[in-house]
């Protein structure tokens, strides 16, 4: 199983989005896929249809030990697609695994007896480089970055690839990062254009060509418990996702990839 993080410390640069809709695409193109929600917001499980009352058992019963991978994973309505939920009880975690032995590979060993049933998983990860972030990159194959294009944005990846680098050091020296996508992209502002042309001259092939737009359809999703692309698979926002899931399985090792 290909184990890929979204991550980026930034609040609001659509992680989940991203997670949701590259799931969904993978999901739509035969890969089994596993999308984990380690944010205690719970947003990429409400994004799928998951409301709170059905999540018995979430991605912290998974961390804490008290519940197994098999025990914890949801069926989505959508073929193909499960999902480990989030609870706010997951907001604890942070606390409760500091004096838990081995606190940064609680999600890796979890994962570890998936058994094969998923090809891939998607990890969408809280907006924050804390602790569970860290179980997410100690865990994962490789990191995909969700880079909104504003000011700002260089500034917070260059602490992301620090925090990486220290990964690679102490936990994890097979972490990798695929690419990193630009998100909310405003082709009438030409500070997106100033953006985007700095992060790919300092980051090259890294960036993929495919930008995601501000599309109202990504946002209005969501609320109905939909991925964008089953709400409304022919928005500019969905072709998109769906070019850049392309990108991404072009990106990832043939001996790996879905049958």
């Amino acid at each position: 199983m290909i184990r890929i993080a979204i991550a980026n410390q930034k609040g609001g640069v659509g992680k989940t989005t991203t997670a949701i809709n590259l799931a969904t695409a993978f999901a739509a193109t035969g890969w089994r896929t596993l999308l984990i929600d380690l944010d205690p917001q719970g947003n990429a499980s409400t994004g799928v249809g998951i409301g709170t009352a059905a999540r018995e058992y979430s991605t912290y019963d998974l961390l804490l030990g008290d519940a197994s991978l098999a025990e914890c994973t949801l069926s989505t309505n959508i073929p193909g697609l499960d999902i480990v939920p989030a609870t706010v009880d997951l907001s604890g975690a942070e606390v409760e695994l500091v004096t838990v032995e081995n606190r940064t590979d609680r999600l890796r060993n979890a994962l570890a007896r998936d058994g094969g049933v998923h090809d891939i998983c998607f990890i969408d990860c809280p907006p924050s480089l804390g602790l569970l972030t860290l179980n997410a990159l100690t865990a994962a194959d490789t990191l995909l970055v969700p880079l909104q294009c504003e000011f700002f944005a260089l500034e917070g990846l260059s602490q992301l690839l620090l925090t990486v680098e220290r990964v690679q050091q102490r936990f994890n020296a097979d972490l990798g990062i695929v690419g990193v996508a630009l998100t909310m992209y405003d082709r009438r502002n030409r500070l997106t254009d100033q953006v985007s042309d700095d992060v790919r001259s300092c980051l090259g092939a890294l960036v993929f060509e495919t930008p995601i737009p501000r599309n109202v359809r990504l946002s209005e999703a969501p609320s109905h418990g939909l991925p964008a692309l089953i709400y409304d698979q022919h928005c500019t926002g969905s072709r998109a996702y769906m070019a850049l899931a392309r990108e991404l399985i072009g990106r990832l090792p043939a001996h790996r990839k879905a049958a």
